[in-house]
C-alpha cells in the first residue's frame, strides 16, 4: 500500500486521482480547500489552502508521493509558480515523489518546437494559466532539487468536465510532444488519465520529465 496525498484533491482531475487511487487500496489523503459534500470511504480529506504553508506541510509529510492538481484558475495566477517551487522543496525534504497535473499548452506540436502555450493559438482566457503551467515544467526541468523525483503529466487537448468522454481502461503516452490519434484528435476521459498517473505511480516509467496522455 502506497501513502498518496492529493493536492486540489476535490477538482475535476483530483478527485478521480483518489477515486482510482482508493480503489487499488493505496491510503490516500486529499487537501483541498473546501470538504466535498461526497466522501469516499478510507480516504483522509483535509480543508486548508496549497498557499498555507503549515496545510501543505502537514499534507506531504509521510507521503509516498503527492499530486499536485492545482488549478490556475484558483485566483493563484502569478502565485502559482512559487507555490510549485516551495512543494518541490517540501516532496524532496520528506522524500515523497511529486507528480503535478500540467495543461496540454505545455507540450509541443514538434519535438524542439515551442510548448503551445508560446503561441498564439491559445485562447485568451487560458492563456495566463496555459503560460503559468508551462513556467512550472520549465521550473521543474532546470531548478528542481536534484534528489526530487518528480514528472509531470499533462492530459490530451480535448479533456475536462467539459469533455468528460467514455472511460475504455486504456490510454497511450508520449514525450512532451502531443500525440493525435489518426483523425488527429486528441482526447482523454477523466478516469483514463488518473488510471495513467496511478499506474506511474504504482510502475514508475517517467523520471524528471514531462510525458503527455491521450486515449
Amino acid at each position: 500500500m502506497t501513502s498518496i496525498t492529493v493536492i486540489g484533491g476535490t477538482g475535476y482531475t483530483g478527485s478521480h486521482i483518489i477515486r482510482e487511487a482508493a480503489a487499488r487500496g493505496h491510503q490516500v489523503t486529499s487537501l483541498s480547500r473546501s470538504l466535498p459534500a461526497e466522501q469516499l470511504p478510507g480516504v483522509t480529506y483535509l480543508a486548508g489552502s496549497a498557499t498555507d504553508p503549515d496545510a501543505l506541510r502537514r499534507a506531504v509529510t509521510g507521503a509516498d508521493a503527492v499530486f499536485a492538481a492545482i488549478s490556475p484558475r484558483a485566483g493563484l495566477g502569478e502565485d502559482l509558480l512559487p507555490l510549485y517551487a516551495d512543494l518541490a522543496d517540501l516532496a524532496a525534504a520528506s522524500g515523497a515523489r511529486l507528480g503535478v497535473v500540467g495543461g496540454f499548452s505545455a507540450l509541443r506540436p514538434a519535438a524542439g518546437a515551442p510548448r503551445f502555450a508560446e503561441g498564439d493559438d491559445v485562447p485568451p482566457e487560458f492563456a495566463e494559466e496555459a503560460r503559468v503551467m508551462a513556467a512550472v515544467v520549465d521550473y521543474l526541468i532546470d531548478e528542481a532539487p536534484e534528489n526530487l523525483d518528480w514528472f509531470y503529466a499533462s492530459p490530451a487537448a480535448s479533456y475536462g468536465a467539459y469533455a468528460p468522454g467514455t472511460p475504455t481502461g486504456t490510454y497511450r503516452t508520449g514525450g512532451d510532444v502531443a500525440l493525435f490519434d489518426d483523425d488527429g484528435e486528441s482526447a482523454i476521459s477523466g478516469p483514463d488519465f488518473a488510471l495513467a498517473l496511478v499506474d506511474e505511480v504504482d510502475k514508475p516509467r517517467h523520471h524528471r520529465t514531462q510525458f503527455g496522455v491521450t486515449s
